[in-house]
């Protein structure tokens, strides 16, 4: 697995899923969006990190017992205890909703890893709790039952779907309070630098908008609007 950049990881912090997801369209790619699933705590900056991916296939009665849990073949357990840090682990549960496919305990070693967050199409059980051990966590809610009443955990770091969306292993995935996007990795370079220069010029945009213009013409920009911007980001580069 890579570590991202620093300096694209800075760049990142500054944007938001809107963007992100607006670039990637620009480049073809439309389903970039995890469907369906919401924080479960409101966090300070977004979540940014590659990908380490886990497979649930439905569970079978002679392989998925009480004992599975403590099994050395277990990749659910395998990803948890060998993710490495800053990078967000992510389920792919079948879009089950009422099933957990993790709870507080085993998060709380994601949490001693160094892991950046956790995205999951499923339920999370102890929710309370797991909303309290800052680790961002993306599901589509509370759900009680345990993985193993529904899951098998098949593979990891394999491409999976969650959401309805691809994940490859070592994708960027970003989340804020909006949305989580998956980023391939060939475009994060890019889209980093776009989306730093996107929310500038989107910043003026809405102070043209406040004052009193009409969206035509500014929103998107036509070329006059586009040197009044130009005019403004050179000026406050001075001030700087």
């Amino acid at each position: 697995m890579t570590a991202l950049d620093p300096l694209i990881y800075a760049k990142l912090l500054r944007t938001n899923s809107a963007s992100l997801s607006s670039l990637l369209l620009k480049r073809g790619l439309r389903n970039t969006a995890v469907r369906g699933v919401r924080p479960l705590a409101a966090a300070e900056k977004p979540m940014v990190g590659p990908a380490v991916t886990v497979r649930y296939i439905p569970a079978r009665e002679d392989i998925d017992g009480s004992s599975y849990s403590s099994d050395p073949s277990n990749q659910q357990r395998k990803a948890i205890d060998t993710i490495p840090e800053d990078h967000v682990l992510v389920f792919d549960c079948r879009s089950i909703a009422e099933i957990a496919g993790i709870g507080a305990v085993l998060a709380r070693r994601l949490v001693y890893r160094g892991c950046a967050g956790l995205v999951l199409d499923g339920g999370v059980r102890d929710t309370a709790d797991m909303a309290q051990l800052g680790l961002p966590t993306y599901c589509l809610g509370p759900a009680a039952p345990a993985n193993l009443v529904a899951h098998h955990a098949s593979d990891m770091n394999q491409p999976i779907a969650c959401g309805g969306v691809a994940v490859y292993p070592d994708d960027i995935v970003f989340g804020d309070a909006e949305a989580v996007i998956i980023i391939p990795r060939q475009y994060v370079s890019e889209i980093a630098d776009e989306a730093v220069a996107m929310e500038e010029q989107e910043e003026f945009l809405k102070l043209e908008i406040e004052s009193g213009k009409p969206t035509l013409g500014v929103y998107p920009p036509n070329q006059e609007t586009l040197e009044r911007y130009e005019a403004w980001r050179k000026a406050r580069v001075e001030i700087v």
